[in-house]
């Protein structure tokens, strides 16, 4: 099975400027995230920038980067000016991986595309088990839950499914954390569909909640999901997670 890896490499961020340019261990966490990418076995890895600085950074280690615009209010958006400039078939497998995980499990990767490609849905996601009570409550931890045929039935910051008798009776305790799943956000599209949702008009849920993925479900379209292989870590938001990062390359 072949799929194509996309990395979105933004240079803005509002907590940590030049994020994909940050050094970790003498490379920029750009290259870390390629080079994870790179181990899934996928037939190509590129990165999708919108900054020549980043675009630089990314030819000194590979030829697989890419100049797209500034105007995209998505990451699904600039993924789909990638199908766009690749002139990709439409049945081909696109994963779409964060450019701030330099921690990413490689073979999350190929289990995301593997699933798609196993399939009749336009798309597919992984999650992972919750094993913080606090997390359900998190807003930041996006919660998912799925049908008997691990389909996506929704996604939200709040918690789901609502424990009628531990959240009514504020008792946590009643609470199984087996319940709960959280939202890895990594995706894999079959190419034309990248296309087709771009067109598709925005919900009302997905601005609710901030939550993109929520315009497929909202159109009646199938999210294939499965636990990951790996429990993944955390991506790099601020310089706290900067340093962790480090400290656990590093060693």
């Amino acid at each position: 099975m072949e799929f194509v890896v996309v990395i979105p490499a933004r240079y803005a961020s509002t907590r940590l400027p030049g994020k994909p340019l940050a050094d970790i261990c003498g490379k920029p966490m750009i290259q870390h995230v390629y080079e994870k990418a790179v181990a899934s076995g996928a037939s190509q890895v590129y990165v999708a920038t919108d900054h020549q600085t980043v675009f630089d950074a990314v030819k000194k280690f590979t030829d697989n980067v890419l100049m797209t615009r500034e105007d995209h209010q998505s990451g699904t958006e600039r993924l789909a000016e990638v199908v766009e400039q690749l002139k990709l078939e439409s049945d081909t497998i696109v994963v779409n991986v964060q450019g701030d995980e330099p921690l990413l499990a490689s073979e999350n990767v190929s289990q995301v595309a593997m699933l798609l490609a196993d399939s009749d849905a336009p798309m597919a996601t992984l999650s992972t088990s919750i094993d913080e009570i606090d997390d359900i409550f998190n807003p930041n931890c996006v919660k998912v839950i799925n049908d008997a045929d691990n389909n996506a039935l929704y996604f939200s910051r709040s918690p789901i499914p609502y424990h009628r008798d531990a959240m009514m009776n504020d008792d946590k305790d009643k609470l199984n954390l087996a319940d709960f799943a959280r939202h890895i956000g990594i995706y894999a599209y079959r190419a034309g569909f990248i296309k087709d949702y771009i067109e598709l008009p925005e919900s009302r849920l997905e601005l609710l909640e901030s939550l993109e993925q929520l315009r497929v479900l909202y159109h009646g379209h199938k999210i294939k999901i499965a636990k990951a292989l790996s429990a993944p870590q955390a991506g790099v938001d601020t310089p706290e997670d900067l340093a962790r990062v480090i400290a656990v390359l590093g060693n």
